[in-house]
């Protein structure tokens, strides 16, 4: 397993172009399932998450084409639906929780399919009901082996219903979304996710010939239709992957420009970084942050302490809060930052307190960080990355530490950052994969 070396607290410099989006990614490449013609998709980032899903798909019997760098072609004519009931099958697709969105095209397309519960990151409970529940409302059979933890789902035809989820899940929507799509009849999805990355997801759809109305909102509309064809898609760039980079400028006191960030899809991302004082520059479809000495957090109008807690789109993101917390390790004040969504991804921060930061673990879900002005930098330690957003955390952390740090684990951070190293050193930082 590699680590990371890095020589802490050199400001960097320079220019950074974000990776495309994982989370849309995830979907869209699910979503290349649902027709037999090619599928041409660019900006797909090079990432370990995306590589497992790819290989599922090439095992699957999906004809992968690369033709230049982040752009392929993806073609599911000639499909081995035997592959699913494999151990093969099942061991790839425990590795990724982005798996299960090959339950819904699957479905649509060919009345069945197998999936070994998924992984991905240990941040708490992860459950599927709402996917199972959508799945139920079209009409399909559900079992589950607990003894195996083998999932299967299977129906004759689906058809279209009035889904209400009990949540506003991401890949829920996707999945029930990607379902529906060719379902007889019409399907009302309510109370359904509205993040860019699901809208992108309803644009390509659209492409491929799929009838949807009320993109955008929490309404789906969608007339099922008989087949879909192929199309072009071009991913967004990551918003996570932007917000990282924010972090990273304002705690290492560093003067960078994330470009092309694509302003009118990134909310209130801006917002948040800017409640902790940081300075932020609209310069066309790029953010500049200037290198700060300090910077304070606000309190909010009736003097009490800030917080800063995750929402549904357009909402904060819940992978951001990580890279929040953080930034606000060196601020000039106090916030409280509240996880709703997982249990356990607050746990990360007995190792920034090992660093030196001031941070009270209130609960699994709240955690108060007292700022420290840059009056007392942190410290180089030795870390271990526990999942993807607390990795890059933790990286952001030891960039701005003093003195030298390791990171274990870092196959944590290749999940969801693409060649992270190379790109840090680009703008100076001291980086080396041991």
């Amino acid at each position: 397993m590699g680590v990371f070396e890095i020589q802490g607290g050199c400001p960097l410099k320079g220019g950074i172009i974000p990776q495309g989006a994982k989370n849309e990614a995830l979907q869209i490449l699910c979503a290349v399932l649902l027709t037999s013609e090619p599928v041409h998709v660019q900006n797909i980032p090079q990432i370990q998450d995306i590589k497992y899903l790819m290989c599922i798909l090439k095992n699957l019997g999906v004809t992968i084409q690369e033709n230049a760098h982040g752009h392929y072609t993806f073609q599911a004519n000639t499909l081995d639906l035997d592959y699913l009931s494999t151990e093969k099958f099942q061991k790839e697709a425990s590795m990724i929780r982005g798996s299960v969105m090959i339950i819904g095209p699957l479905l649509a397309r060919f009345g069945k399919v197998f999936l070994q519960q998924p992984g991905g990151d240990k941040i708490g409970r992860r459950r599927l009901d709402t996917h199972f529940q959508g799945f139920k409302a079209l009409g399909a059979r559900f079992e589950y082996s607990q003894e195996k933890r083998i999932y299967k789902v299977h129906a004759e035809r689906l058809t279209g219903a009035y889904v209400l989820l009990e949540e506003a899940s991401i890949t829920g929507t996707a999945n029930v979304l990607m379902a529906a799509v060719l379902a007889r009849g019409k399907t009302t999805i309510y109370n359904a996710a509205c993040e860019p990355y699901i809208q992108q997801l309803c644009k390509l759809l659209i492409s491929m010939g799929a009838r949807i109305e009320g993109t955008g909102s929490n309404l789906l509309s969608v007339q099922g239709v008989e087949a879909l064809g192929g199309c072009s898609h071009k991913i967004l760039p990551d918003m996570i992957e932007i917000g990282s980079w924010i972090a990273l400028a304002a705690l290492s006191r560093s003067e960078i420009t994330i470009k092309n960030v694509s302003w009118q899809n990134i909310g209130v991302i801006p917002a948040s970084f800017q409640k902790l004082g940081i300075k932020i520059e609209r310069r066309e479809d790029n953010i500049y942050i200037p290198s700060q000495a300090h910077y304070r957090i606000q309190k909010f109008i009736d003097g009490s302490i800030l917080t800063l807690a995750d929402a549904p789109w357009p909402g904060l993101s819940p992978d951001l809060l990580s890279v929040l917390l953080v930034t606000a390790t060196q601020a000039k004040g106090s916030v409280l930052i509240h996880q709703k969504m997982f249990e356990s991804r607050l746990f990360f921060v007995d190792k920034l307190i090992e660093m030196g930061a001031q941070i009270i673990l209130c609960d699994p879900h709240r955690a108060t960080v007292i700022g420290m002005n840059h009056n007392s930098p942190l410290r180089g330690s030795s870390l271990n990355s526990p999942d993807i957003r607390a990795g890059i955390a933790l990286l952001i952390a030891a960039l701005s530490a003093q003195g030298k740090s390791i990171i274990h684990n870092i196959e944590q951070i290749d999940r969801g950052y693409e060649c992270i190293d190379k790109r840090l050193q680009a703008l100076g930082a001291k980086i080396k994969r041991l």
